[in-house]
């Protein structure tokens, strides 16, 4: 238990260096699924589009939604949001700061997805196969072909060994061409990413830094803060339970030595230290209230400064005169009478 706990502390100071190996994880996995993902378009002309589309589309979906929940700060956020005001104002643009941090972390797994994808091709070939210009790339004036059936023989171009409209357009030549698309659409993704995330990374702070900066602090502050107080509940809950059960044995080693007509042994040490640190709180209704208190009505984000002691004539008090010192003849004069 020692070594999780020290794992887990470590795993809480490295927060953000952990969320980005979280990312970057992310990333490696949603690549390797797309690999190890059986393609089977079912070349259907109503169900190619949907297929193609529900693989390029719901997947990222998925991932941008566990980038969240992998997420520590979205408990954190969701609490701060929905908080009743209390003595504690919200301010929007930290909210709206930790919302932007962790979109950033979890748009990088469904980034990775649909760059993959795209550079692949197999679903915009899937997708948009019927969509195939064949005046341009093939022979449209084939005799006894309605607009249906053109369409059902362009729908198995990604299903090579179904397709039978080699006169029509050729199957190679079809694939290349979507193919070509979708690479150029994926490149072109990647150079917006790359370029948005470059913008957002060294731009921002140059325009808004006083802004990003009380906003960068006070998040930090907000998690911080939500992590000293379950510390601290923790540290009154192990308190407040050895006490407890503390108090139960001493009972029970009273009626036993009353039975017994022996001396009850005398509590130790510890639990005097434990019922030190319950503050004043020693039931489970003050308990309850302080939880409440905490929840309705946080303390304000000012801190009193501490009553100084008079006596060193701290606080802009006068100091009392200091008596001057006695000549050493008249001193030993004294101690020679004395």
């Amino acid at each position: 238990m020692d070594k999780f706990r020290i794992i887990f502390q470590f795993l809480q100071s490295n927060q953000e260096s952990f969320m980005n190996g979280i990312c970057g994880i992310m990333a490696l996995v949603s690549a390797q699924m797309y690999s190890a993902f059986d393609f089977n378009c079912p070349c259907l002309p109503r169900y190619n589009l949907v297929y193609g589309l529900g693989i390029l589309l719901v997947p990222p979906f998925i991932l941008f939604l566990l980038g969240f929940v992998l997420n520590n700060n979205v408990s954190v956020l969701s609490e701060e949001w929905r908080r009743p005001r209390g003595q504690r104002g919200k301010d929007p643009a930290v909210l709206r700061y930790m919302f932007c941090s962790m979109a950033q972390r979890a748009t990088v797994a469904p980034v990775v997805w649909l760059s993959v994808t795209l550079l692949d091709g197999k679903c915009i070939t899937c997708a948009f196969c019927t969509a195939v210009p064949v005046e341009a790339l093939g022979n449209a004036s084939r005799p006894g072909l309605s607009p249906g059936e053109m369409e059902r023989v362009l729908a198995r171009i990604p299903c090579k060994d179904i397709y039978d409209g080699q006169e029509l357009i050729a199957n190679e030549l079809a694939v290349r061409y979507l193919r070509c698309i979708s690479q150029a659409l994926g490149w072109c993704f990647v150079l917006l990413m790359t370029t948005l995330a470059f913008l957002v990374r060294s731009l921002r702070p140059c325009f808004t830094q006083a802004a990003f900066l009380k906003s960068r602090y006070w998040s930090h502050y907000i998690d911080i803060e939500r992590k000293l107080f379950d510390e601290t509940c923790a540290e009154h809950a192990r308190s407040f339970a050895k006490v407890c059960i503390q108090q139960f044995f001493e009972g029970m080693s009273t009626d036993l030595a009353a039975a017994r007509c022996h001396s009850p042994r005398k509590a130790p040490a510890d639990a005097g230290e434990a019922a030190e640190k319950l503050l004043g709180i020693t039931d489970q209704g003050t308990m309850n209230t302080a939880l409440k208190s905490w929840h309705r009505c946080k303390p304000p984000l000012h801190l009193h400064p501490p009553a100084l002691p008079s006596s060193n004539g701290w606080a802009g008090e006068k100091q009392s005169p200091t008596p001057p010192p006695v000549p050493r003849k008249e001193m030993a004069a004294y101690y020679s009478r004395v």
